[in-house]
């Protein structure tokens, strides 16, 4: 509970007279609206109004221009990328033809290689064979002589 201030009925009405007295003094003593002060002071709030505005239409074309460069950069970043990959794929594809062929030259080496090997195989084992047919031939004329 509040403790009593001893202020009589009397005491507070008379306090809140004097509190509604001087809100209407303070209302009163304001100035009209054709004050010059109050239009020097409109004229103010309305040149801050329309820098604030105009800073703000500023940033605004500053942020549009910074993503129509952003937008150029990533299309061009986006355009060379694409001619890099093209360039790219078509080195890979040219070092896979030349690797081809690579190979494919390995490889009839490698025939020309095993048919000339063939070749000599075939010729050693001619040899070999008419070598032992003509020691077969000498050993039978040797057997006629002794005969």
């Amino acid at each position: 509970m509040t403790a009593f201030n001893g202020a009589s009925f009397q005491d507070r009405q008379k306090t809140a007279a004097e509190a509604r007295k001087a809100l209407l003094d303070k209302f009163k003593a304001r100035p009209s609206e054709d004050d010059p002060t109050v239009i020097e002071r409109e004229a103010q709030r309305r040149e801050i109004a329309a820098a604030r505005e105009a800073r703000t239409a500023e940033r605004e074309a500053k942020r549009q221009a910074e993503a129509e460069q952003k937008a150029r950069d990533d299309a061009e970043k986006a355009a060379h990328d694409q001619a890099r990959l093209e360039s790219e794929q078509r080195d890979r594809e040219a070092a896979s033809l030349i690797e081809a062929k690579e190979r494919e030259a390995a490889a009839q080496d490698a025939l020309q290689a095993k048919a000339q090997l063939e070749i000599e195989k075939k010729a050693e084992r001619d040899a070999r064979y008419a070598a032992r047919k003509g020691r077969k031939a000498q050993a039978k004329s040797e057997e006629r002589r002794y005969r």
